[in-house]
Formats: structure tokens, C-alpha cells, sequence
């Protein structure tokens, strides 16, 4: 199975990636389309040079090793906002596809902590709610699952999301190794360190966060899209 989970950042989406690498069926990839993305765009994001350096920036390549046929499960870790709002997506249905959503008031948050001043388009909620309607009018439903739930029951919720994958539930997804994985992409140092010195999911989220003032417009236009989700996503 080519499982293709899409998130945005700061969605615990690394957590989750380390989780299903526990299993002995799982082989994981981490941000595909990272250096094309940024070859693309231009962006100066953290790391640029040795991102580029170190991975195929080419979007046609990379989606034909996306939907190869692969033997187990292959997991591939996709960030939403590397794909663009006129990329072609008819190739998503060669795929297992979820969505991990998160309240964009929390990933705002934590993104702007690390990367400061973000835009919609840095977020992936308008990706994702693209994505899960191209392949509704195909007559697939992509799986959908909040971060948050993940945090407040992580066994409870792995289950239901392995049922829903018609895969059977592992307890080592529960935890890993402190120290990162041999698979992580070279931007792992920037991004990872909370995952790195973790273990397993952490505990459940508190209240909703204020985000900055200057930053309420990006939460708006955000905003909309993660309701229109979470009102579809997965629940024990």
C-alpha cells in the first residue's frame, strides 16, 4: 500500500511518521516534494542549499516513485503546501490518502515560533481541503484525522485509523527511539528537535491558542477550511 498522509506543518506529522516506522511492514519517506517545492518556488527556507543538494527536485519524477508499486506499507509523509493550487492531482487516486488536520490557530502558533510571519499558502489547509474534495468527486473519501485526537488518545485513535487502513494495529506505533530515524529528511536538525527528544505522542493539548494580531487574517482564511474537515475526520 502507498499510503500518502498529507498534512500541514506543525501537525505532529513527524510523530506520526515515527509511529508507523515502528512497524516491521512500514517503510517510511519523509517530504517528498520538499526540494521541488523549493526549487519551484524560490523560497529561502531553513537549510535551502543542502535540501536541494541532497534530494530530486523533480515533481514528475518523484510522483512516478510516489505511485510505483511498492511491496508492505510504504508511508509517505507529504507537507500539502509543497503542491501548488494548479498542480495536476489526478494522480492521488494511485494512492491511500490521508489528511491529519490540526486547528490552524495551533499551527500557527508553533510555526510562527519557528518560522516567523507565515502565509495561507505556508499552512496546507487550503491543499488539504482541495484535495479531499477532487478525490470526493471521484468517489473516494480520503481518511481524515485531527492531531489533536491523536494527542488526547493515541492508541485509541491509531486503532480507528488502522481499522479505517484495513491494516492491523501494532502497540510498538504507541513509541520509538529517542534520537530521530535513519530515514529523516536532511532538514531533520531544524524541524525535528521536539520529536527527537520524544518517545511517543505527547500528552493531550490545552485550550486553543491566541495567535498574534497581525496574524488573526491568516487564522480567518484558515479557519474555514479545518471546519469543513473536521466535520468528516475519524473518531474512536
Amino acid at each position: 500500500m502507498n499510503l500518502a498522509v498529507w498534512s500541514g506543518p506543525r501537525n505532529l506529522s513527524t510523530a506520526l511518521m515515527y509511529s508507523f516506522a515502528q512497524r516491521a511492514d512500514c517503510q517510511i519517506w519523509d517530504e517528498p516534494f520538499y526540494a521541488a517545492y523549493l526549487a519551484r518556488t524560490g523560497l529561502d527556507h531553513p537549510m535551502r542549499a543542502q535540501i536541494l543538494a541532497a534530494n530530486d527536485a523533480d515533481y514528475g519524477s518523484i510522483i512516478t516513485a510516489c505511485t510505483a508499486p511498492s511491496d508492505g506499507l510504504h508511508y509517505q509523509k507529504h507537507m500539502c503546501q509543497h503542491l501548488a493550487a494548479e498542480d495536476d492531482l489526478a494522480w492521488l487516486s494511485a494512492l491511500t490518502n490521508v489528511l491529519l488536520i490540526r486547528h490552524p490557530a495551533r499551527v500557527i502558533a508553533s510555526y510562527h515560533a519557528k518560522r516567523e510571519n507565515p502565509i495561507v499558502s505556508d499552512l496546507g489547509l487550503d491543499v488539504q481541503a482541495q484535495i479531499y474534495a477532487r478525490l470526493s468527486a471521484q468517489g473516494e473519501t480520503p481518511i481524515v484525522i485531527d492531531a489533536t485526537d491523536i494527542r488526547a488518545n493515541p492508541e485509541g485513535m491509531l486503532r480507528a485509523l488502522c481499522a479505517r487502513l484495513d491494516i492491523s494495529f501494532d502497540p510498538k506505533m504507541l513509541h520509538w527511539p529517542k534520537g530521530g530515524h535513519k530515514d529523516d529528511g536532511v532538514w531533520a536538525p531544524h524541524w525535528y528537535g521536539a520529536v527527537w527528544n520524544s518517545t511517543g505522542f505527547s500528552g493531550a493539548e490545552g485550550p486553543v491558542p491566541k495567535v498574534p494580531d497581525e496574524l488573526v487574517p491568516i487564522l480567518k482564511d484558515c479557519l474555514h477550511h479545518y471546519q469543513r474537515l473536521a466535520e468528516v475526520k475519524i473518531s474512536v
